[in-house]
């Protein structure tokens, strides 16, 4: 029995010799699997290491700009060219009222007129022409003569018309129906570009967590490969296995990479809606990676969208250049007065004044006053077809109301029910997370006690990346479903003050 016990332990021992032996042997063999590059991808680095990319060393060599989300509009409102642009026509529109106005006012044209020729005329009258060719001349007809002489004439003419059955009224109101069109058409645009700059905004964050959840997947697949490695050349593993870890560190650091210029590329779509494309731009967090309330805010009737409102003011201003068809047709009564004098160098035998006799204007005053009454007779019919031509884009614009209704209903309940679908979907993504974060650890441990396979890891890693990527999301698609409803509704503002209500880091 003790040479049995014996022979047993002295086994044990040779066996143990044996192995230490083989691995100093391996330590000396040359390897036969290919080694990855020792050189520090850019894309990676170390736990607890900050390592810049080329991306973040030129934006840390250009001055940029960070703003929260409110900041964020509140700069664009101010300086995006589209916004500056509408202002001015709504100034342009207010100062034509102003100029619709001034046609009350009466009129009052001086003249003075000075020239040299000769005198002949003729028995008879001539038809007006367009453009005036000949003037008639005035005083008696003598005999032809060749010689010249000086005349002139002045006059101040007073016109002004005391009533015009309504039409001067009517073009006041068109043209301030242009102004009211242009103030709504400047709501609707700030509306855009705050919804804009909202949704760019988020995106910005959305694809910084992006890059953050791809940098945590290059960190844990870096610190596993390296474990497989040292696996690998103490022969425990084969070297098919470090092969299959390189290339899910590389995989790894592409996807990275991908997020980082996905991530760039937002951030300068933000920067070209703010008015200073170039210029590198980042979005504070803020409250945006937290869920929001259930209770948000109360909307508002779909009437008092901007959209809407201003395709009512759009049927309003083609029914006031119908007003002012309506009142064309009707008499024109000026009052006229005219003051003026003349003087001529002939004398009235015949002869002439000599030297610059006759531009003096102090041979003959006269005076005048008298009401006119005029009417084009045939422009009643094309002010007839032009009426018709404004009813029919009264028409066009009530069926573009119509439209404009349904599109702005139908975008409402489509927002909600994405915002609902957000919501159900940030309640499971934690779920998915705690559970690829089990499984990601379950099937490293497996990999290392030799019962679990480098693919089992690989797929475990695989979900955990698309889980946190998911898990992050979530809370900013509740945000950005709640901006896009914001923005359904005609109004950003009321998701701006829900932001700013939550204080940052509250849970």
């Amino acid at each position: 029995m003790l040479i049995r016990k014996f022979s047993c332990s002295g086994l044990l021992v040779l066996l143990n010799l044996l192995f230490l032996c083989l691995r100093c042997t391996a330590a000396q063999m040359p390897r036969t699997y290919s080694q990855p590059s020792q050189q520090p991808h850019p894309s990676t680095r170390q736990p607890g290491t900050m390592q810049s990319t080329p991306t973040q060393a030129t934006t840390a060599q250009a001055p940029g700009r960070v703003f929260t989300v409110q900041e964020a509009v509140d700069f664009a409102l101010a300086n995006y060219p589209a916004v500056r642009a509408s202002l001015e026509t709504y100034n342009a529109a207010k100062v034509s009222v102003r100029l619709a106005r001034t046609d009350y006012l009466p009129r009052v044209d001086a003249l003075w007129q000075g020239d040299r020729g000769t005198r002949n005329s003729v028995l008879g009258v001539l038809l007006p022409q367009f453009p005036t060719v000949m003037s008639s001349t005035q005083g008696t007809v003598l005999k032809p003569s060749d010689r010249a002489f000086w005349v002139s004439g002045m006059g101040v003419l007073f016109t002004w018309e005391p009533f015009d059955f309504g039409y001067r009224r009517s073009k006041v109101r068109s043209s301030e129906a242009t102004e009211n069109r242009t103030g709504a058409q400047i709501t609707l645009t700030q509306l855009g570009v705050a919804s804009a700059v909202a949704d760019a905004s988020l995106a910005v964050l959305a694809d910084a967590q992006r890059v953050r959840a791809s940098q945590a997947d290059v960190d844990r697949r870096t610190v596993f490969a390296k474990s497989v490695h040292a696996l690998v050349d103490a022969h425990i593993r084969p070297g098919a296995d470090a092969s299959r870890a390189d290339a899910e560190l590389a995989a790894a650091r592409t996807q990275l990479i991908q997020a980082q210029e996905t991530h760039e590329v937002a951030r300068a779509a933000l920067a070209e809606i703010l008015g200073i494309a170039g210029t590198p731009v980042d979005i504070k967090p803020g409250p945006f990676l937290q869920i929001p309330p259930e209770q948000t805010w109360t909307g508002m009737p779909v009437a008092n969208h901007p959209a809407v409102f201003v395709e009512q003011k759009r049927i309003q201003e083609v029914q006031s250049r119908i007003s002012v068809l309506n009142h064309s047709y009707y008499p024109h009564f000026t009052l006229e007065g005219l003051s003026s004098a003349r003087g001529s160098g002939a004398n009235s035998n015949g002869t002439a004044a000599s030297g610059f006799n006759g531009l003096g204007a102090d041979e003959a005053h006269n005076w005048e006053a008298g009401l006119t009454v005029s009417l084009p007779l045939f422009d009643y019919l094309s002010i007839r077809e032009r009426k018709k031509i404004e009813i029919a884009n009264r028409r066009r614009e009530k069926a573009l109301y119509d439209q404009t209704v349904q599109n702005v209903t139908g975008q409402l309940e489509r927002e909600r029910t994405i915002l609902d679908g957000a919501r159900r979907a940030a309640e499971n993504t934690p779920i998915e997370l705690r559970a690829s974060q089990d499984s990601e650890a379950q099937a490293r441990a497996r990999f290392r006690a030799g019962v679990g396979t480098i693919v089992d890891v690989a797929e475990a890693q695989r979900l955990l990346v698309q889980a946190e990527i998911d898990d992050s999301l979530a809370r900013l698609s509740i945000w950005r479903a709640l901006a896009d409803l914001a923005a359904a509704e005609g109004d950003v503002h009321p998701f701006l003050n829900l932001a700013a209500s939550i204080p940052t880091g509250a849970p």
